[in-house]
């Protein structure tokens, strides 16, 4: 069992939500900095571990300064997070730039500032030479395992997959870098996503590890590091157990010493986690501006959709709670949505509640990865805020999105284009 927790007692957290306004994102800084420790020191045995936290679940740049802050890496893959990236305070050699159908400029970008290329396809190799003049002297690829692995209803069937390397593929890629003047190799995987089997993980690193083996029997190329990717998942239902750090990092060291110390050789290993790092720590706070009863009792919030897409895209469960009623019994089933012109605009469906009225808060839990950072304008709806709490105290570190802030890219008058 996970137990929902608020960062904010009931009342502290209406009296929030009614000053500063809803909707709006609140983070929990502390809780965030205490579970990249956990994830440190579960792998501390690990010489040079590192997580490189992707981007992409939450792309803030203060959240970010904070895990910089903290020694852990930066997973990007755009031009823009390579620039926030590096705004924030993350180091070159610890941002990895994973690409995928890549654009030149990002190539360039990636290169420029020294960070790790992943490259996702063989036919990336001579884009980075013809756009860098050369490769830089550390490379990694990202693997697809096709049919040798199964994915998860997220990632889909790697077999299907748009990503990665295939394993024919693999000691030719190597090969080719190798006679291109790279010196440093690393090994890359994302197989999984919100996974909570501990297994699949485990099962993942013996996948790459044995691969790492594979790779210098017919190269002599040693691999320097494997990334095992992202996917650790999170409790997003109150019945659901969440993977132990401790338990995970004991049984992926023992496929270490049996796979790879054994051998007399070194390994680092990475990471690429964002939800398991923030996620459990973001909470979508909203008010209720009705409650209708037609052929089903709908709750309609002030936000939508555009502020958390993941339960209309995926149908995925979020927990909701309403502050200053959590002891009351949950005797009401509801449809809580928003306010867009779609009929998929909900956040839950026949979900069990206490009794809502107009004006109380709702509380989404578990939307600090892949929450505000999905966020869309359709409806021409405007971004929502964003808060850290830290020590007690709170900051805002995203205000809400203007109306001059969303027409600021549109021409007043059309310009004509000669070409």
């Amino acid at each position: 069992m996970s137990e929902k927790k608020l960062p904010l007692d009931s009342s502290e957290l209406i009296r929030f939500a009614k000053t500063a306004g809803t909707p709006f994102h609140i983070y929990d800084g502390d809780a965030i900095k205490a579970n990249i420790r956990s994830m440190a020191e579960a792998f501390s045995w690990a010489d040079g571990f590192i997580n490189y936290f992707a981007v992409k679940a939450l792309p803030n740049i203060s959240i970010l300064r904070l895990i910089a802050a903290e020694g852990f890496g930066a997973d990007c893959s755009s031009l823009s997070e390579l620039k926030l990236a590096s705004e924030a305070g993350f180091s070159p050699d610890r941002i990895m730039f994973s690409s995928n159908d890549t654009a030149d400029e990002e190539f360039l970008e990636a290169f420029r500032m020294g960070a790790i290329i992943n490259l996702d396809d063989i036919t990336h190799i001579d884009d980075v030479i013809r756009v860098c003049g050369r490769l830089p002297e550390t490379i990694s690829f990202r693997f697809s395992p096709g049919r040798e692995r199964t994915g998860n209803a997220i990632i889909g069937n790697p077999v299907e997959a748009k990503y990665g390397v295939t394993h024919e593929q693999l000691i030719s890629c190597y090969e080719r870098v190798r006679k291109e003047g790279v010196r440093h190799f690393y090994l890359h995987t994302m197989v999984a996503s919100n996974e909570l089997n501990e297994d699949y993980i485990v099962e993942t690193a013996r996948m790459l590890f044995s691969l790492v083996r594979e790779i210098y029997e017919q190269t002599g190329i040693i691999i320097e590091q494997v990334d095992l990717g992202g996917g650790i998942g999170i409790p997003y239902r109150p019945e659901d157990e969440a993977i132990s750090f401790s338990s995970l990092s004991e049984r992926i060291r023992q496929l270490y010493e049996d796979l790879i110390e054994k051998t007399g050789r070194k390994l680092r290993i990475s990471f690429e986690c964002g939800r398991c790092i923030t996620g459990p720590y973001g909470w979508l706070v909203s008010t209720v501006r009705h409650v209708a009863h037609k052929y089903k009792d709908y709750v309609g919030l002030d936000s939508t959709m555009a502020d958390l897409m993941r339960p209309a895209l995926y149908g995925a469960y979020h927990h909701i709670t309403v502050a200053g009623k959590e002891g009351k019994k949950t005797d009401h089933v509801y449809d809580v949505t928003g306010s867009l012109c779609e009929n998929n605009d909900k956040f839950a469906v026949d979900r069990s509640l206490p009794e809502i009225e107009k004006g109380d808060i709702l509380v989404i839990h578990d939307t600090g990865a892949h929450g505000h950072a999905m966020g869309f304008n359709y409806n021409a709806k405007m971004r929502h805020a964003e808060y850290l709490i830290e020590n007690g105290e709170i900051y805002r570190i995203r205000r809400d999105e203007t109306y001059e802030d969303y027409v600021r890219t549109q021409l007043a008058r059309p310009e004509k284009i000669i070409f």
